[in-house]
């Protein structure tokens, strides 16, 4: 695309079957903030809606919405993911994730990234995650321990990657999307 739109991700809206306690839980695991709340007619009924966010720049990052049939078959979320800042605050939710109504915990690493998979109370796949320096070809999904020291996790995953096709440092990758995206 020669001049393709200026555009920046803001936020995302997910059917639930349960509102309060899905509120309940981003609450209290994410520190997410009620920014407003209602209840709005649309073609397929009324639905009620909690926004929410953890910036005061951004009326709502998440918006949870009523309507969602609990006896639905396929869950049509993939995944929703969030970048953590360290591996102290990955860890940190990880350890969190016991005492909470989540299922399918998995910490992985995807090479670019040391992640922890989850499944929230009523099933949406939930990623935690921080960047590596490293860029390796996906899709890559391969466990790790979170129980090792930074510099230890940190080496093994490095190490894994080294060994992938594809191996280079991400500014170097960067640098080559901005290129290709045009915005170098």
């Amino acid at each position: 695309m020669a001049n393709p739109p200026q555009i920046t991700f803001s936020h995302i809206g997910i059917f639930v079957s349960d509102p309060a306690r899905m509120e309940a839980f981003y609450t209290r695991l994410f520190g997410f903030t009620v920014t407003d709340r209602g209840r709005l007619d649309t073609p397929r009924g009324e639905v009620d809606l909690v926004f929410r966010s953890r910036d005061p720049d951004e009326h709502h990052e998440l918006v949870l919405c009523s309507g969602r049939p609990p006896d639905l078959p396929f869950n049509v979320i993939n995944q929703l993911s969030f970048r953590v800042g360290s591996l102290g605050e990955l860890r940190g939710l990880y350890r969190r994730l016991a005492d909470e109504p989540v299922s399918e915990v998995a910490p992985v690493t995807h090479g670019n990234a040391i992640s922890v998979y989850f499944r929230d109370p009523e099933g949406n796949r939930i990623e935690l995650f921080v960047d590596t320096p490293w860029y390796v070809r996906q899709p890559l999904r391969e466990p790790v321990d979170l129980t090792l020291p930074d510099d230890e996790l940190l080496a093994a995953v490095e190490a894994m990657a080294r060994r992938l096709p594809g191996f280079k440092p991400h500014a170097e990758w960067r640098a080559e999307m901005a290129r290709r995206m045009g915005v170098a």
